[in-house]
């Protein structure tokens, strides 16, 4: 995401704005989180732990289902790809339901359908149910990744919008570590031909428990506001520890005024040329630094590198770990560094690693310095673009066209995730051969182009109110 996305990657909101006195320009006074505001932000990320697991689980089931269908490259890369296709609608279409039905109660829905995926992969009996049981993950994959972080974005003070937000971020990445924790576990216990359908049907699990906790937490109050339900509102600010209710109330109600005022504005017209270009390149650098074949194929890679299953998964599970650490380091100084250098300093160190990666693979030597520098990669993406994109699709857009821009930065994030993650075994070989590094190299020369495009051409974002958001730009 892809991971982070992945990934989206996509806050795909009509209104995404902060409802404290922070979004009249700045905040009074330091915000504290209470145990309320706490547990949403908890449950709400949840989404982002089971788009995690759903996306990276299928690495250590590749070689298995080859072998149990004999598949082709092109075939694996569908099945693989198949969840990326199901997210890529998901993105698409969770805006609109989002709206009307709300935020959390969506949320609902894609927890049901997060558990009908592990149902239907472990279940299966033939390739087409297994892809079609993972569209149909991947269509929760790519709603989540839309209302989770608009959920989040909406109840989050301004002064810690960027690391509440951050924590569907980090969810994602403890979804991924428990994702191949879980394949190390269950592979270790001889469990024979069905091994495969336990590793994908573990899922289950996280998906209750989502589903069931999302009867707990509050709606957003700024959806409820949109529906005329002001007391409710009132009581959920009360309830998350905002001190000025009635201060926020009014904010919201302003802001609204001024989107009914302002009304529904094409997305591709020139003023507006910048923002849909920031969306679609935060978005398209995302993927194209390889962050998702690595997810996806671990297992296979370190195979083609020459390990054996038992330390392939296990290498799959170190990645995973400094995945998680970085991240975490990501969402603490994000605020505080900004989006900017993050995602510069990411990309420089992410795009070293690729190109040692490629010389591995071509020259067919050090084969044992694979994992250390596979991390290298994954810790520079972690505290890079996988901290800030979620946060960065979800601050550069006015309200006027905010669904629809973040829609296109979301659906941007998921078609280059099914392309990579498609096209990966068509071109990738085992150590030693012709152009074996060949995709490897593609993604470290991608790195380089994202150092000139977001040193030429992205602006920084922290610590900038919403409201204010808009004239920051056209002012650059």
């Amino acid at each position: 995401m892809p991971l982070r996305a992945g990934l989206g990657f996509i806050l795909t909101m009509k209104s995404l704005r902060h409802t404290d006195p922070g979004d009249r320009g700045s905040e009074a006074g330091p915000v504290n989180i209470n145990a309320a505001l706490l547990g949403a932000t908890m449950v709400g990320a949840l989404g982002g732990l089971l788009f995690g697991f759903d996306t990276a689980v299928i690495s250590g089931c590749q070689e298995a289902l080859v072998k149990l269908f004999s598949l082709t490259r092109g075939e694996q890369g569908f099945m693989t790809a198949s969840a990326m296709i199901g997210a890529t609608v998901g993105s698409l279409a969770a805006a609109k339901p989002g709206d009307r039905f709300g935020r959390r109660d969506c949320l609902k829905i894609v927890a049901a359908f997060y558990l009908l995926c592990a149902i239907g992969c472990a279940s299966a009996s033939s390739l087409w149910m297994i892809v079609t049981a993972r569209m149909l993950g991947g269509l929760a994959v790519g709603a989540s990744s839309v209302l989770g972080p608009m959920y989040l974005a909406e109840i989050a003070p301004t002064s810690w919008r960027g690391r509440l937000v951050a924590c569907f971020q980090v969810n994602i990445v403890i979804g991924v570590l428990v994702a191949y924790g879980s394949n190390y576990v269950l592979g270790s216990m001889n469990l024979g031909a069905g091994e495969w359908r336990w590793k994908l049907g573990v899922q289950a699990g996280p998906a209750f428990a989502f589903l069931v906790l999302l009867f707990f937490i509050p709606r957003s109050p700024r959806w409820l506001m949109m529906k005329g339900k002001s007391e409710e509102a009132a009581a959920v600010l009360e309830r998350i520890g905002v001190a000025d209710v009635a201060g926020q109330i009014a904010v919201i109600q302003k802001s609204l005024r001024e989107e009914e005022t302002a009304g529904a504005q094409a997305l591709f017209v020139k003023s507006h040329a910048r923002l849909v270009f920031l969306a679609i390149a935060v978005a398209m650098f995302n993927q194209l630094g390889g962050i998702n074949a690595l997810w996806y194929y671990a297992d296979q890679i370190f195979a083609m590198a020459g390990f054996d299953k038992n330390a392939s998964a296990m290498q799959s599970v170190i990645l995973g770990t400094v995945n998680l650490i970085a991240t975490l380091f990501g969402m603490a100084i994000i605020d505080k560094v900004g989006r900017k250098p993050l995602l510069i300093w990411g990309t420089v160190g992410g795009g070293l690693s690729l190109a040692m990666v490629t010389w591995i693979f071509n020259s067919n030597v050090h084969a044992n310095w694979l994992v250390w520098l596979l991390a290298g990669m994954v810790i520079c993406h972690a505290f890079g673009q996988g901290a800030v994109i979620w946060v960065f699709i979800s601050e550069i857009f006015p309200t006027s066209v905010r669904s629809k821009g973040q829609t296109l930065g979301s659906f941007t994030h998921w078609f280059m995730a099914m392309l990579i993650s498609w096209s990966f075994p068509l071109v990738a070989g085992k150590l030693g051969q012709p152009n074996a590094g060949l995709p490897f190299a593609f993604f470290a020369a991608m790195m380089v182009v994202q150092v000139v495009v977001v040193g030429a051409f992205f602006p920084e974002t922290k610590q900038v109110a919403l409201e204010d958001m808009s004239r920051r730009l056209k002012t650059r």
